[in-house]
Formats: structure tokens, sequence, C-alpha cells
């Protein structure tokens, strides 16, 4: 039940998913919203904070997800699955690996580019090289925008495969995210 098998996801993918789902949409939100703070707002420190905190602990978990989907078995697809949603999902989870990897690192480039480590939620700080490019948190910034953009747009398109599958084509292919082993 906790590992994958050829029918269907096992439970530490299914957590893992779920969680790293619930932390970029939150994230997500958060971002959008921390960028109009003002100065005398109550969360004009807070909530960077929250967001550094929050998405060092989802890159931590991303590598663990890589690490865990290197060593497990992938379910076969179904039966059901034209080989261009097989191509357009390996491409799916490809880009939407690479995005937050990449959104993650230009968030520490402008957490660091003044030369201060990021603290976790004041548990422990972890340290980063400082800048090494000119004008670093600004190019970094724009960066880390239009690439969390992109991650939304791309979980929509990933969220309404998953449905297609479930209400058009009547497959289990959600099921198999909701439910350890599902196979039927």
């Amino acid at each position: 039940m906790l590992k994958n098998t050829s029918a269907g996801y096992g439970l530490i993918t299914i957590l893992t998913h779920w969680l790293s789902a619930i932390a970029v949409i939150s994230l997500f939100i958060v971002g959008y919203w921390m960028v109009d703070l003002t100065y005398y707002s109550s969360w004009y420190q807070t909530a960077p904070h929250v967001h550094k905190s929050i998405g060092l602990l989802l890159l931590g978990l991303t590598l663990l997800r890589l690490v865990w989907r290197a060593m497990s078995l992938t379910p076969s697809a179904l039966p059901n699955h034209q080989p261009w949603e097989k191509r357009m999902a390996t491409w799916a989870h490809a880009s939407l690996y690479t995005l937050m990897l990449l959104i993650m690192f230009s968030g520490i480039m402008i957490s660091t580019a003044d030369g201060r480590d990021i603290w976790i939620f004041d548990w422990f700080a972890v340290p980063f090289p400082n800048a090494f490019i000119d004008e670093q948190a600004d190019t970094a910034g724009v960066i880390h925008q239009y690439l969390a953009y992109s991650l939304i747009g791309l979980v929509v398109l990933h969220s309404a495969g998953a449905i297609k599958h479930h209400i058009i084509d009547k497959d289990n292919t959600l099921k198999r995210m909701l439910i350890p082993n599902h196979v039927r």
C-alpha cells in the first residue's frame, strides 16, 4: 500500500503529490497577494517569511519526490489512453518538476541577493551563496513571477486532464491518485 505497483500509485506517491499540489497553489496565492503589501501592513514581514519557509520545505519534498520516483515503479498507462495522451502526460510531469525547481531556485536567488541566509519558520537558517549576478533580486524576481504563472497554467491543464479522464473517459486515472493502488 505504501509503494507504487504497475497497477496504481502507493500512499507515499499520493501523499507527496497532494502535499505538493496544496503547497504550490498556496504559495502562488500568497505570492500574488504579498507583492501588493505595503510597508505598514502587519503582514509585510510575515508573508514573505512564510512564503520562503514553505518554498524551501517544498524544495526538500520535491527532491525527495524525484528520488522516490526514480526508485519506484511507475504505474502502467490505462489501456484506453491514446499515444498522444501518454506523450502529453510525460511532457507535463517533466515540465511540472522543471518549473517547480526553477521557481524555487529563482526564489532562493531573490532571498539571498543581499547575503542573508533563509530561515525556515525561525527553526533554522539555510545558507546559500551571495549574489552572483548584477541586479540579482530584480532579475530573479521577474523570472520567479513568470515561471509561477507558467506553473499555475500547467497545473490547470494537468487538473483539466485528470477531470477529463474521470468525467468524459470514465477511467480510473484520477482515482489512482486518490486511492492507494486502485486497480478497478
